[in-house]
């Protein structure tokens, strides 16, 4: 049986450089602005509804680019470091101690956090767990379908230009 406690200090944090990108997170080699090093939780203490990772991003650097989802809900607790939130069309200090909420929608709930500070940002990626999900990315007009199940995996990255009649091809 899985233990249901974790302490953060026991929790292993990888590098996308150095391991495999678990799946939900973005994949392919990561670009000069980004920082991927996680640390899965969640899993580890049995949740089976919910995702969490402790996130750890350099200074000047982004986990990930600027995106919004349409099927899971994510919440953030900034343990360590400062930086920036930005959601929408805004832009808000973040520091430790502060919890954010991105709750489902469209481009008007994009969100991206940006370590702005001087030291190493850490913070807790909370999320509801989809079988189905389709991520928007503002910046680069693209769109993503990902499904888990059987018999396999589904992932798919888009253009939104690329969109085709319901009836083509038929």
């Amino acid at each position: 049986m899985t233990r249901p406690i974790l302490n953060l200090a026991d929790v292993v944090v990888q590098s996308a450089a150095d391991t495999p990108i678990p799946a939900g997170l973005p994949q392919g080699a990561t670009a000069e602005r980004y920082d991927l090093r996680w640390g899965e939780v969640a899993s580890r203490i049995g949740a089976r509804q919910l995702g969490c990772n402790l996130t750890v991003v350099a200074p000047g650097k982004r986990a990930c680019p600027f995106h919004s989802h349409r099927a899971e809900e994510e919440m953030f607790i900034i343990l360590e470091g400062s930086g920036e939130l930005r959601y929408g069309a805004e832009r808000h200090p973040v520091r430790a101690g502060d919890i954010i909420a991105c709750p489902t929608g469209g481009p008007e709930t994009a969100h991206q956090i940006i370590n702005t500070g001087a030291a190493e940002m850490r913070y807790l990626a909370i999320s509801t767990q989809s079988p189905a999900e389709v991520c928007e990315y503002p910046d680069s007009a693209k769109f993503g379908a990902f499904a888990d199940g059987t018999p396999g995996r589904f992932r798919h990255l888009g253009r939104l230009a690329d969109a085709r009649d319901y009836w083509e091809g038929e």
